[in-house]
């Protein structure tokens, strides 16, 4: 394997995502590639934050009326910050917007990537229902294959 795509959001459990998909890929000395997809700007009004990997330039945009320049600019911000906590600036960080599932088989799918890291919030019934699951979409659409973190209980 010679790539790994790492998708990445901003709950705390990224860190855990980010340093498995990380020890993952050097041991397989595959480049890494660090991805964070964009939903519309009404979708980041609505969430708590808290700091990841020592990140804190997102706390402010449930307040602010933000616009998809300054959307991608704190997605680029958030993936560098990523990379600067694994300390490894050979890491490739793309910003997309768009379907989460969708955007990041493309992504997979446009930059060769052997593999897909990601986690999943186990969500169930009317949670699940409602917010569906990003993991198990990419799960039944892709044909790279996934390694899924488990991130329910971290926080």
């Amino acid at each position: 394997m010679k790539k790994v795509l790492i998708a990445l959001d901003y709950d705390p459990p990224a860190q855990k995502i980010v340093e498995t998909g990380y020890a993952l890929a050097k041991g397989m000395n595959a480049e890494i590639i660090l991805l964070h997809v964009l939903s519309d700007a009404t979708y980041y009004s609505s969430l708590n934050y808290f700091p990841v990997m020592g990140y804190e330039g997102f706390n402010n945009l449930g307040v602010l009326q933000v616009d998809n320049d300054e959307l991608r600019k704190t997605a680029q911000e958030f993936l560098d910050k990523s990379k600067q906590h694994l300390n490894d600036e050979t890491i490739v960080t793309v910003v997309k917007e768009g379907d989460f599932a969708e955007s990041i088989i493309e992504t997979a799918t446009e930059l060769n990537a052997d593999v897909i890291v990601m986690g999943s919030h186990g969500r169930r019934g009317l949670d699940k229902m409602l917010m569906g699951s990003v993991a198990e979409s990419v799960l039944h659409k892709s044909i790279i294959p996934l390694f899924i973190i488990p991130t329910k209980s971290i926080a």
